[in-house]
Parts: structure tokens; sequence; C-alpha cells
């Protein structure tokens, strides 16, 4: 019997190393097929985008919040793997009577690393799973020295519109944010509260406002709409899976973030 526990220190019994994987988590899965596991996965959920192949090739078993239990169950997985906030407790249960169940809760790139390697121990991939995890410390310590002699910039992060909702402290995008010298204006709400525009008028004004292009997929009309709230507001539109998905995604995420920098240069 193999003795494992997840991120919740919960533990985890298997018989043998897991080769049928379920994942519902978008940015688990992409980190499955970085560390070569992409044959393993036999059930995902719509929103597993990357690799986009992903979807056609595997048994789709819902969204991340409502699965269809009866296919996972058909699936016959070894391992099932969750995260805290991507899925429900109540799901978490169901999905015990199943398989053995992993859930993932990540707050910070530390966060992250101890994910991988994690799961670098529960699928005997030890040597990939420090290969990505030393390139992902080498790239932050690569950011930081960029960042260091930048000025700090006071930021609020939508995540949704009707109603407008922003990232607060407590999330991995406040995280990132702080990592990027974006003072976060909401940081003294928890997780993705609902806020007044007229907070950003009265009492926050943000040197930026970014929108996000998911969990709501902003697009270019939104910024239109807040400019005519927030006419002296700086906004634009950000990708959100580079400040909210973990994993392998955050190895293009610091590229990604040296050009955010040079853009937000030239806008004001």
């Amino acid at each position: 019997m193999l003795l494992f526990k997840d991120q919740l220190n919960r533990s985890i019994e298997l018989a043998k190393v897991p080769k049928r994987i379920v994942s519902l988590v978008p940015s688990q899965t992409e980190l499955l097929v970085d560390l070569g596991l992409e044959e393993s996965i036999v059930g995902l959920t719509k929103f597993c985008v990357h690799p986009v192949h992903l979807r056609k090739a595997k048994t789709i078993v819902g969204g991340t919040k409502q699965v269809h239990f009866d296919r996972i169950k058909g699936l016959k997985p070894d391992i099932i793997l969750c995260n805290k906030e991507e899925n429900t407790k109540e799901m978490v249960e169901e999905l015990e009577k199943i398989a053995p169940v992993h859930v993932s809760d990540i707050y910070t790139i530390d966060d992250t690393v101890e994910l991988i390697k994690q799961y670098g121990e529960l699928f005997s991939i030890q040597n990939k799973a420090a290969e990505i995890t030393n390139s992902l410390i080498d790239l932050v310590v690569d950011f930081q020295a960029y960042i260091i002699n930048r000025p700090v910039k006071r930021v609020a992060y939508f995540i949704w519109r009707k109603p407008w909702m922003v990232a607060g402290n407590n999330t991995i995008i406040h995280h990132l944010l702080s990592l990027n010298k974006f003072e976060n204006v909401f940081s003294e709400l928890s997780r993705y509260p609902e806020v007044a525009i007229t907070t950003l008028l009265e009492k926050n004004k943000p040197d930026f406002v970014f929108l996000s292009s998911e969990p709501y997929p902003f697009k270019e009309k939104h910024i239109l709409e807040l400019k005519e709230l927030l006419p002296k507001a700086n906004v634009l539109l950000v990708d959100g899976e580079y400040f909210s998905w973990y994993g392998t995604r955050l190895l293009g995420a610091f590229n990604y973030f040296k050009s955010l920098h040079k853009s937000l240069d030239s806008s004001v």
C-alpha cells in the first residue's frame, strides 16, 4: 500500500502507482500533460482547454462544479485530481466513493512547487517534476531581478461583470499581482468579493484597472464601458490564464508579465 498526503493534509492510500487519472481542474490537466502523463488521463472537464486537442481525445465528465459521477465511475479511475477552490467539498466526498481523491490548495508559487512535487511522488515521475520545479524557480528569480527597480502601481483586477467582482487577498491572483509590484487596491477584501464601481472613484483610485480574460470573457467593449464609469482610469485587458492558472502555465507567465509592464509604461 502506498501512502500519501494531499495539500489539505488528507491521507491518500493507493494500491499502486495510478495509471488512470480523472482531472477536474484545467490548470492541473495541463500540468499532467507536461509531466508526460497524457496517456494516463482518461477523464477531464469541458474547461480543460490546454492542450487544445485533449478534449477530443478524452472523456469529458462535466465542469468543475458539476460532474457526471456515473461517467467518472465508468472510467474506472485509479485517482481523481481536484482543487479546493475549483471543486466543492460535496463533490469531493461523492468522488471518494469512486476512487482516491487528491485535493490541491494553491495560493502561491511555493504551493505550486509543492503540488508538482506531490504529483512527482504520486505518479513516480520525480525527475520530470524536479525538472519543471527547477525551471519555475529559475524563472521567478529572473523575474524578481527584472522587477526590483520598477515602481509600485496600484491595480484593481476584475474577474466578473454583473455583478462586478474582483480578486482580493488569499488568491493566486493576488500573489502574482504582488510579485509584479502591483498593489491590489482591494487587498483588504478576501477571495473574490462583489464590489461597487463607485468605490474605485471614492477611495481606491487605482493606477490601472485590469479586466481578466477569464472567468468572465472581458472584451474591448468592456474597456469602453468602464471608461464611461471611470473616465480617468487606465483600463486594459489582461490574460487571466497567466494570472490564475498554476502548474506549467506559469512557465510562460513571466515573459507575459514583462510584456505587460512594457505596455503599461507606454499607456501612461
